[in-house]
C-alpha cells in the first residue's frame, strides 16, 4: 500500500483495510531503517496511526502541522514525499531525524527541543486570524512536554475563541526516562475515565456531516451538552484553562482519531485532543523496553540487540559519582528526563533519596539545585549541553549571583552525531564562560574526568565538566600523558622550544598529535593540551608558547566567544600569529566521522592550514 502514497492527498479515500495495510507498511519501513541507522524508535512506532489520521483530516501544507521536539515525525516524513529517501535517515546528506524546514514544505520549523511547539503554533494561528487565512494549525505534543515551562506559558494563552488551533496530546506515558510529577498522575486518571466520551465524539462527528445544517446542529448540541456538563461534571484541567477537551482516544484506531479531529474542527475554543498511544507498538522488544529504544543506535532487528556496546563517558561518570557519593552523603544528582542518557541509572538505584529527575524542566533543575546548595547539599546536575542553553539565566541569577557551589556535568558536549542541528553541544562554552565564578573543564579521558569530579564537588564555585558523547579514544600518545596537579594545562610535546604550537583540549588532542607527527621536517611543532578551559591560565600558556611564531588553536566549539578568541585577545599585543580553527555555523546531522570532516577537524586539514601560514611567513 505504501508504494501508492506519494503525498497526504493520497490518503483521503483509503478505506479501513487499506489504512491498516498502510500502517503496517510504514511500521516495517521505520523498523528496517532505524535498525540500520539508529534513531528514535519507541515514540515513532506509537505515532503511525495518529499521524495517518492527522494527514487524513487536515490539508498539509495549507494546514500547518507542528511536532513538538520533532523526533516522533517519521511517519509524517514518509507520508509527505520522503519515503524514497527515508533509508538515508540521520546520515550525512540524508534526511534529518527531526522536522527540517529545508527538506519539505510540510516541515514548518527545525525542531529538536521540547516544549517550544505550542508557542510557535499559537503565533501561526494568530497570524492566520490577522491575515484572514482560513486554515488550521495543529500541534502534536508528547505528554512529557506538558510539564515544560514554555509549554505551560503557552497553554495559558490559548483561551481565545475562533482561533483555528488544535492541540494533539500524544500520551504514551513516555518521558524518555519514566514520567514523573503531578501532570503525569493527572493523565493517568484521565485515561481511566471513559464515561460518555465515545458517544459524544461519534454524535458530533455525524451531525457535522449533515449537508447544509449539520455544522449548526453540531454546535447547538455542543452548547446544550456543555450546559449540563457545567452542572454535573467537574471540568478537566484543560477546560479550566479555557480549552475544549476530547479524549482519551485509542491511538491505534484511525477511525476514532479521525472522528475526534473532525469534532475538534467545529469548536469555537482551542481544542485539545487526547490520544493514548502504545510506545514501541508493533515491535516486541521496543514495547517491553521502550526507554531503551527511545533513542537507539543500529541494532539487530531479529534479536533487538545493539550492534555496538562498551563503556562511554556517561557511564563512567555515573559510576564514579556513585563511588564518591558513598563517602559523601551530601552529594545529590539531578537530571532533566535523561537519567539513562547521562549515566545516572545506578545512582538512582543506589541513592534514591538523593536522586531527582525533574522532567523536561532544565530551568527548574538549576534553581532547584540552588536550593539544595544553599542548604548544605552538593548538587551535581547532569544535563545535555544543548539543553543547558535554556538555563543560562538561572545559572547567572540563582547560582552565580548567590555565590553558591554547583557541579554541572554537560553531556554530549562538542559535536554530536546523528541528531544534528538542534543537538550540537557547541555553544555552552561561549554562553557560560562569561559568567563570574564559572570554571570550565574539558577532559579527554575517563581518569581526567574522575579527578575533575573529585575536585569539583569540593569547590565553592560553579564547576562545569564537559564530556563528549561516546568513549575515550586511545592513540599512541594517550597513555603517556599526565596532567599537572592544578589541572589547568597538560602539555604533551615540548612546546617551549617549538615555533608552532597547537593549543587544544578534549578529544581533538588526538588530531593535534597526528598533525604534529605529519609536520615533522616542516617545523618544530609543540602541543599544549588545556584541561581547564575557563578561566585560561594565560601566564602558563604564555610560558609554554614563548618561542612560538604561530599559535594554532583547535577547538570543538563555536568560534564567537570561544577559547580561540580569548587566546587571540591575550596575544594581540605580541608578534605571535594566532590561528583559530573552530566552528562558524550550525552543524548538520551525520556520523561522527562525517561531521568531523565537514568541520575540517582532520589531521590533514590542520597540517594544510599550518603549512599555508608557514609559506606565507616565508614569503615575507
Amino acid at each position: 500500500m505504501l508504494e501508492r502514497i506519494n503525498s497526504p492527498q493520497d490518503l483521503k479515500d483509503l478505506d479501513k483495510k487499506q489504512l491498516e495495510e498502510l500502517s503496517s507498511d510504514i511500521r516495517s519501513l521505520i523498523l528496517q531503517t532505524v535498525s540500520k541507522n539508529g534513531g528514535h524508535l519507541s515514540s515513532n512506532l506509537g505515532m503511525v496511526e495518529p499521524t495517518i489520521a492527522i494527514h487524513k483530516s487536515f490539508d498539509s501544507p495549507k494546514d500547518k502541522i507542528i511536532f513538538d521536539v520533532g523526533h516522533q515525525c517519521y511517519t509524517h516524513k514518509i507520508l509527505t514525499g520522503r519515503k524514497e529517501d527515508f533509508a538515508t535517515l540521520r546520515t550525512y546528506g540524508g534526511i534529518s531525524g527531526f522536522t527540517n524546514k529545508n527538506e519539505s514544505e510540510h516541515d514548518i520549523f527545525f525542531e529538536g527541543h521540547a516544549g517550544t511547539s505550542l508557542s510557535s503554533a499559537l503565533g501561526i494561528a494568530e497570524a492566520n486570524r490577522i491575515n484572514g487565512v482560513d486554515s488550521y494549525t495543529v500541534v502534536v505534543v508528547g505528554d512529557a512536554s506538558f510539564s515544560n515551562g514554555e509549554f505551560t506559558e503557552a497553554i495559558n494563552n490559548c483561551n481565545k475563541k475562533n482561533l483555528k488551533l488544535i492541540i494533539i496530546l500524544n500520551d504514551n506515558e513516555m518521558s524518555i526516562s519514566k514520567s514523573t510529577g503531578s501532570m503525569h498522575n493527572y493523565f493517568t486518571k484521565v485515561r481511566a475515565s471513559k464515561k460518555y466520551i465515545k458517544f459524544k465524539r461519534s454524535l458530533e462527528y455525524h451531525l457535522s456531516k449533515i449537508p447544509g445544517i449539520g455544522m449548526g446542529i453540531a454546535k447547538f448540541f455542543k452548547k446544550i451538552k456543555d450546559f449540563f456538563k457545567r452542572i454535573f461534571v467537574k471540568p478537566s484541567i484543560f477546560e479550566s484553562l479555557g480549552l475544549d477537551y476530547i479524549g482519551p482516544v485509542k491511538g491505534d484506531n484511525i477511525a476514532d482519531i479521525t472522528k475526534a479531529l473532525e469534532s475538534a474542527k467545529i469548536r469555537e475554543n482551542v481544542c485539545l485532543v487526547h490520544i493514548v498511544t502504545k510506545k514501541g507498538k508493533g515491535y516486541t522488544y521496543s514495547e517491553e523496553k521502550p526507554d531503551i529504544y527511545h533513542s537507539i543506535g543500529p541494532f539487530d532487528l531479529e534479536t533487538g540487540k545493539p550492534l555496538s556496546s562498551g563503556t562511554c563517558f556517561s557511564d563512567e561518570f555515573g559510576k564514579h559519582l556513585c563511588e564518591i557519593a558513598e563517602e559523601n552523603n551530601k552529594i545529590c544528582a539531578i537530571t532533566a528526563a535523561m537519567c539513562d542518557g547521562t549515566g545516572l541509572s545506578e545512582f538512582k538505584d543506589k541513592y534514591p533519596d538523593r536522586f531527582f529527575d525533574v522532567g523536561i524542566s532544565e530551568e527548574h533543575a538549576i534553581t532547584f539545585a540552588s536550593g539544595l546548595s544553599a542548604n548544605g547539599c552538593t548538587p551535581v546536575a547532569a544535563i545535555y549541553s544543548t539543553f543547558i542553553q535554556r538555563s543560562v539565566d538561572q545559572i547567572i541569577h540563582d547560582i552565580s549571583i548567590q555565590k553558591l557551589p554547583l557541579v554541572l556535568v554537560l553531556d554530549r558536549a562538542g559535536l554530536v552525531p546523528n541528531d544534528g542541528i538542534t543537538h550540537q553541544g557547541i555553544f555552552d562554552y561561549s554562553l557560560l564562560s562569561v559568567i563570574p565564578r564559572v570554571n570550565i573543564y574539558s577532559p579527554e579521558k575517563y581518569s581526567e574526568m574522575n579527578s575533575l569530579l573529585d575536585k569539583s564537588v569540593l569547590d565553592d564555585n560553579i564547576s562545569v565538566i564537559r564530556i563528549p558523547k561516546g568513549a575515550e579514544k586511545e592513540y599512541p600518545h594517550f597513555l603517556e600523558t599526565e596532567y599537572t596537579d592544578d589541572m589547568d594545562i597538560e602539555y604533551t610535546v615540548n612546546s617551549e622550544s617549538a615555533n608552532v604550537v597547537i593549543v587544544t583540549y578534549g578529544r581533538l588532542s588526538e588530531i593535534a598529535h597526528g598533525a604534529a607527527e605529519k609536520l615533522v621536517g616542516e617545523c618544530n611543532t609543540g602541543i599544549v593540551k588545556l584541561v581547564k578551559i575557563n578561566p585560561i591560565n594565560f601566564a602558563k600558556l604564555s610560558e609554554l608558547t614563548k618561542n612560538a611564531d604561530i599559535v594554532y588553536v583547535l577547538e570543538e566549539g563555536i568560534r564567537a566567544g570561544g577559547v580561540g578568541e580569548k587566546i587571540a585577545y591575550n596575544f594581540c599585543n605580541t608578534d605571535k600569529k594566532v590561528l583559530v580553527h573552530a566552528i562558524d555555523d550550525y552543524v548538520v546531522h551525520g556520523k561522527m566521522d562525517d561531521i568531523m570532516k565537514a568541520c575540517k577537524f582532520t589531521k590533514e586539514d590542520v597540517v594544510a592550514n599550518i603549512k599555508k601560514e608557514l609559506k606565507a611567513k616565508r614569503r615575507k
